[in-house]
């Protein structure tokens, strides 16, 4: 199937890629016949019609605009019904700060409270957790860090491929005279290597209080770790962190068939609107364990200037700092039942089939000297993985393709991938061998390190690279989608970064810095 596909996009793409790279037009029949192998290939995909039909209905921007959304790790996108249902609630009725108890905020009180319990009732929580809203799942993590009671003799042990909001929980830690460690990765999958974390959850005083921290699904090379790790790290006496923010957008967390101490996430992530707001879950049980090194506006039921002291609000609502995000916190519940009126379980089986077709036909494309064109780093295949695939392109020398030039180039044809590291460094690094002694000497060598500078050394001392390209797909997706990305992909054939020309622009903490500005 990949190589008869892969045929028909060299007949259908005649023109090599220059500099200024289009796309040219192919004949719709070469997608029909490609559309048509697809569903034999993944017939599941026919089980999802409703979000072909979804994608009529509440996406229809996407096709308005000609617009190719491939970067649904870094943030879903929003249905127009869920606006419409949160402007005509704004619209129809008065609501005031929730902090007081006029008929306005009561209205409020009730609104947000309401979807607290309508989160506790996703995640079937029951009454077992508590809901802290944050502002995003980074927020979420940071409570963790700075309130969990790391200490000496404790342990904060955190696999390779954490995203860096979690990585940064190690400063908490270790400032607190705690020990951090890394858990490796198994190559080339990505995967946690079992033997070693159950060696290292041995290793441990149980007389101290210890964290666990790992993603459900990594957001750099869509690996599902096994959420059987919770239990088994709590059966060794640790606390377990699980970063929920990649897993949750396409796949069920039931909270009473595993029960985490900690789930951090962001909602923008599950269905892209509200943005601003995310949560942190806490299991009543380790609740009392957490201490706030602070107060704020709304935390506190007693506080005195005179007296030098304060009683902190117990639950939730000790961790909420100052006012909630009040008229945007309903629009979750509206975003939840979004998600609920399609299922989830139809959503993550259409991901699959997308999925798997795409590491099919990347994976199977060659340059005329039959070296590989790309690059994929973790699973090439559909089984514990997600719809994250991260990647990098070669040419036919196998020097590696610049790949914020090939980000620059997919804008052009209205494609939104992502480029960078992901905040992720740890996968990364380990997915392309980076040793410990080549990063420090480059830290060494620059301390005012940027990633582009990170990235020119880097390839220019060991021709590695330390950033690659990620393809998402999510809710409404289809499969003209993947499609036009293959094409696009397929354009790079016996392409070199002397043909595709160089790059415009640098990002630098996340600010896109072009040329001549």
């Amino acid at each position: 199937m990949c190589s008869m596909l892969i045929k028909e996009i060299d007949t259908a793409t005649s023109a090599t890629l220059s500099a200024s790279v289009t796309i040219p037009t192919y004949p719709p029949s070469a997608q029909e016949t490609a559309h048509k192998q697809f569903l034999y290939d993944y017939p599941t995909y026919a089980t999802t019609h409703r979000l072909t039909e979804l994608r009529r209905a509440d996406y229809q921007r996407l096709d308005a605009h000609a617009q190719i959304y491939l970067d649904y790790t870094g943030g879903g996108l929003y249905a127009e019904s869920q606006l419409t249902k949160h402007f005509d609630l704004l619209r129809n009725h008065v609501y005031g700060n929730p902090h007081s108890a006029n008929p306005t905020s009561q209205a409020m009180t009730e609104l947000v409270e309401g979807t607290r319990h309508y989160v506790r009732h996703y995640f079937n929580a029951g009454d077992d957790y508590v809901v802290i809203f944050t502002p995003n799942a980074s927020g979420a993590l940071k409570h963790v860090g700075e309130s969990y009671p790391f200490q000496p003799g404790s342990r904060y042990l955190l696999t390779f491929d954490n995203h860096n909001s979690v990585n940064g929980i190690r400063e908490f830690a270790q400032a607190r005279g705690a020990e951090f460690i890394y858990l490796p990765l198994t190559r080339p999958e990505l995967r946690i290597d079992r033997d070693k974390l159950v060696e290292l959850l041995d290793t441990i005083d149980p007389a101290y209080p210890h964290l666990f921290a790992y993603p459900a699904q990594s957001n750099f090379s869509g690996v599902k770790h096994p959420l059987a790790y919770i239990e088994l790290a709590h059966q060794k006496g640790w606390d377990v962190l699980l970063d929920a923010a990649a897993f949750v957008p396409t796949n069920r967390l039931d909270l009473q068939q595993v029960q985490p101490d900690f789930v951090s996430l962001s909602f923008y992530k599950m269905f892209g609107y509200p943005t601003g707001i995310g949560a942190l879950l806490v299991h009543k049980r380790v609740l009392g364990k957490l201490h706030r090194p602070w107060f704020a506006g709304g935390t506190v039921n007693f506080a005195s200037v005179h007296g030098r002291g304060h009683v902190l609000t117990p639950g939730e609502a000790g961790f909420e700092d100052g006012t909630v995000d009040y008229l945007n916190i309903p629009a979750v519940k509206i975003g939840l039942q979004h998600l609920e009126s399609v299922g989830i379980e139809t959503i993550s089986e259409r991901v699959r089939c997308l999925t798997g077709w795409l590491l099919d036909n990347l994976y199977a494309l060659r340059h005329s000297n039959g070296h590989p064109m790309i690059r994929i780093y973790g699973p090439i295949h559909t089984g514990e993985r997600g719809g994250t695939i991260t990647l990098n392109f070669y040419g036919p020398d196998e020097k590696l393709l610049d790949y914020r030039r090939i980000e620059e180039l997919a804008n052009q044809q209205g494609i939104s991938l992502r480029t960078g590291c992901f905040c992720n460094p740890g996968a990364g690094e380990m997915a392309e061998d980076l040793t410990p002694e080549e990063i420090r000497s480059i830290m060494a060598d620059e301390p005012n390190l940027t990633m582009p500078r990170f990235l020119q050394m880097i390839q220019y001392r060991g021709h590695k690279s330390a950033g690659a390209i990620r393809v998402s797909v999510g809710l409404a997706t289809n499969f003209a989608d993947v499609y036009r990305f293959l094409h696009f992909a397929a354009g790079f054939r016996d392409q070199t970064n002397l043909n595709i020309g160089e790059v415009t622009f640098d990002i630098e903490s996340c600010r896109v810095i072009r040329d001549g500005s």
